[in-house]
């Protein structure tokens, strides 16, 4: 069975009134009809909520009908990770932080739920970690991954500084920085800029990437953010 747009549009009513049992039999009819819970997430969770933000921020939606999307997308991605057939570990490891709202917090537990099932080590904290936290951490554990996923617009000054940081010290010469999902999604090109070895806008692509690029790395004269940038002579 194929998730088409309407299903979507559809979908999206029933989260937006807070329809818990629609939603419930809705996702359930998919998985009757053999879809794998991660085309649900994919193709039925992560567009609806773009969808939901979207509305959100051109003041299309109200906060109540917000609030009643992201809460009960919540519990059925949860459900639905529940499901998945986890592949044999990769041995590569991911420390992933996100946005401090809940919307952000959803977004980046898609990402990280898959990236599990795709046979990565996932420790995510989330959001509301104070970059000095998450420098020590990346100093003691040495990831293979920082990924910080649907960051909110004021997330980027501490973001910039974890990866100034990290590169003047030498925190973690492995370590691949990864970045994607929320503001870095609306603004074309500040994931290059703000000194990222690589990014990714939807899931689908976070997952390929991690896996095909593990040894993709930023050129040293790919940040510009916060410096003038370079004039060709």
């Amino acid at each position: 069975m194929t998730i088409r747009e309407s299903d979507i549009e559809r979908f999206f009513e029933i989260i937006t009134n807070g329809d818990r049992v629609g939603a419930r039999t809705a996702v359930n009819r998919l998985h009757a009809d053999g879809v794998p819970p991660e085309d649900i997430v994919l193709e039925l969770f992560w567009p609806t909520m773009e969808m939901v933000e979207k509305f959100f921020r051109n003041d299309q939606l109200t906060t109540l009908a917000h609030h009643y999307a992201v809460r009960l997308l919540r519990v059925l991605v949860d459900q639905t990770a529940a499901r998945y057939r986890m592949e044999p570990q990769i041995g590569r490891t991911v420390l992933a932080f996100c946005g401090n709202h809940e919307p952000e917090e959803l977004a980046a537990q898609m990402a990280v739920d898959l990236l599990e099932m795709s046979g990565f080590n996932i420790k995510f904290a989330g959001g509301g970690v104070a970059g000095d936290e998450i420098l020590a951490q990346v100093h003691e554990s040495k990831p293979d991954v920082l990924l910080m996923f649907a960051s909110s617009p004021e997330d980027l000054p501490e973001i910039r500084n974890i990866i100034d940081t990290i590169r003047e010290i030498g925190a973690s010469a492995k370590t691949q920085i990864a970045v994607g999902g929320g503001v870095f999604n609306r603004a074309e090109g500040l994931a290059e800029e703000i000194g990222a070895d690589t990014w990714a806008t939807d899931l689908l692509e976070l997952v390929h990437t991690l896996i095909e690029e593990p040894g993709r790395r930023a050129d040293e004269d790919q940040r510009t953010v916060g410096r003038k940038r370079r004039v060709a002579a």
